[in-house]
């Protein structure tokens, strides 16, 4: 029997994606837990987003600490500030300073103890289709493996919902600006500086999804130049 009012966790960092996959299970049931983790990044905007958005929603919101594993993850520029954050597009040659270790499965892990724990049947993350030529645990093999393993992990099996899985961050802003949502509440720069600094990987893909649709970012960037709000 099919659940249609299925429980679901949803792994919620407070960046776009993530924001976008929020609002679209809470479409589909009032039964959200919203699970955010603080693993030693550079930065918590994101996190004081996440707790603001769902303050604002009064869904139960979660923010779990698990900085104590920093020091397994901390080969990369998302969790180590003393290293330089990469500019430019996303590409494997530029950004790959940006993966942080195993951490997609380690929070689907925790995410997944979460559902069982409250009794939902479905963890749901962003990851999407601009993330595959970078990140390999957003990639679809990646996202059907921790399925079966979910399925069988417990003696109550999970769902791994990633419903932007084969979608491009221009049609996750689509689905979005359909649904009316206010993107001043998210977060997506890598930095964690006053203003989002319209040079990194991250708001350089968020700032084309914008001008690919004909409307403007409602994040205020330190570097507004042309080459960085490209389509």
């Amino acid at each position: 029997m099919i659940d249609s009012n299925p429980a679901t966790v949803v792994v919620y960092s407070g960046g776009m994606d993530s924001y976008t996959v929020l609002h679209r299970v809470l479409r589909e049931t009032p039964n959200v837990h919203a699970l955010s983790f603080h693993y030693g990044q550079r930065h918590s905007r994101e996190l004081d987003v996440a707790r603001d958005v769902c303050n604002r929603l009064g869904i139960e919101h979660q923010v779990v600490d698990i900085t104590a594993i920093h020091g397994l993850i901390d080969n990369s520029a998302l969790t180590d500030a003393s290293r330089a954050m990469p500019d430019g597009d996303y590409a494997e040659d530029n950004l790959t300073a940006t993966v942080v270790p195993n951490r997609n499965m380690i929070l689907l892990s925790l995410a997944i103890a979460k559902a069982v724990n409250v009794g939902a049947s479905r963890v749901a993350y962003g990851a999407h289709g601009g993330d595959h030529v970078l990140y390999p645990d957003c990639r679809p093999a990646f996202v059907e493996a921790m399925n079966d393993v979910a399925a069988i992990a417990n003696f109550s099996p999970v769902e791994i919902h990633a419903p932007y899985l084969r979608a491009s961050k221009s049609e996750i802003l689509a689905d979005g600006l359909a649904m009316g949502l206010d993107y001043g509440e998210t977060w997506t720069c890598y930095e964690g500086r006053e203003l989002a600094c319209g040079r990194c990987g991250s708001c350089r893909e968020r700032l084309a999804a914008f001008a690919a649709h004909g409307v403007t970012d409602p994040l205020v960037y330190a570097d507004t130049s042309a080459d960085t709000q490209h389509v």
